[in-house]
């Protein structure tokens, strides 16, 4: 029982992605060795990215999403009588000349305080993030996380990052140079256009995985997610997700072929697919393929946790 001057400490760890802002709301152990309490974990699909981030702004339809998600998550926070929050954004307000107008004006509007990091550090949060979904091991591991403005990719075992490298070609990004028609299909000459630019931009991670040899691909949140819906046949809420799924080789190349061949229509009928993410689960899925043919790895598993679970255990480990 606890007696008022107690009060639990409770933090709120804010993810601000490119394509969603993530809310996670935990109560902190009063003893050591005992776990963090989930109190709440929800998403919301803000596409800060979409319409301008490929021009280096965030449009002021984004921007105004962006405001009205945090002023929702600020409620929350209240609602939980959350002590501490820490929020952090990432590629769209890194990149965009706008993007410290929209640091300032959700302290104004909130009170949150947002801290934009570098994708390096973007990177060793979501490789402590995965680290605590799925049990590495000693051997060397790719991991890997599709953001809508950069991707990072990590090879790590369970003690070392060996390497790291975030990338800004995010989804969004991508969507904008190779798909812009939203109602189509993907022509295969923009799904070569695409494999032919990833070789070039990506050839530092060829060099990476041909020098540490990782054994499996490990996927966090969002595009790798909705993989691991679609191989289930449907969508799940954030709760719902468990901390790691094994993502069916076969299972991937199917919806590959299924993204590839739909059009916008049949795509968003697919059973497990959000409805925002239906035109850059195409181009991400792309890359995950290219990934897999550089590297010749066939094991794959999704994480369900990412940043703000690495944040969550930074300050753990504190």
């Amino acid at each position: 029982m606890h007696t008022a001057h107690t009060h639990p400490r409770r933090l709120a760890l804010i993810d601000l992605g490119t394509n969603t802002f993530h809310l996670l709301i935990v109560e902190m152990p009063t003893q050591p060795g005992e776990k963090p309490v989930p109190l709440l974990r929800t998403k919301a699909g803000v596409r800060l990215g979409e319409g301008g981030i490929s021009q280096g702004i965030i449009a002021p339809e984004a921007y105004a999403r962006a405001l009205h998600t945090l002023a929702g998550f600020k409620e929350e926070i209240e609602l939980h009588e959350v002590t501490e929050i820490r929020a952090t954004a990432t590629s769209a307000m890194r990149v965009t000349s706008n993007g410290p107008d929209l640091v300032r004006d959700i302290f104004a509007q909130t009170g949150i305080q947002v801290d934009v990091i570098a994708g390096e550090r973007e990177a060793e949060l979501i490789c402590a993030g995965i680290r605590q979904a799925v049990a590495l091991g000693s051997e060397p591991h790719l991991l890997m996380d599709i953001g809508g403005g950069s991707v990072e990719f990590i090879i790590a075992n369970e003690a070392t990052i060996f390497w790291k490298q975030s990338f800004e070609i995010g989804a969004q990004r991508l969507l904008d140079q190779f798909f812009p028609n939203p109602e189509g299909v993907m022509p295969a000459a923009a799904v070569a256009a695409e494999q032919q630019y990833l070789n070039t931009v990506l050839a530092p991670l060829t060099a990476a995985i041909a020098h540490y040899k990782p054994v499996g691909l490990i996927g966090a949140s969002g595009s790798f997610d909705s993989l691991a819906d679609m191989q289930l046949g449907e969508l799940r809420t954030e709760a719902q997700l468990p901390p790691h799924t094994e993502l069916q080789a076969e299972s991937f190349q199917q919806s590959y072929r299924h993204l590839l061949s739909g059009n916008h229509e049949q795509r968003m009928a697919l059973p497990g697919i959000l409805p925002m993410r239906a035109d850059m689960l195409v181009v991400a899925a792309v890359l995950i393929d290219f990934v897999l043919g550089i590297s010749g790895i066939t094991r794959i598993r999704t994480s369900a946790y990412a940043l703000k679970e690495g944040l969550l255990a930074e300050m753990l480990a504190v």
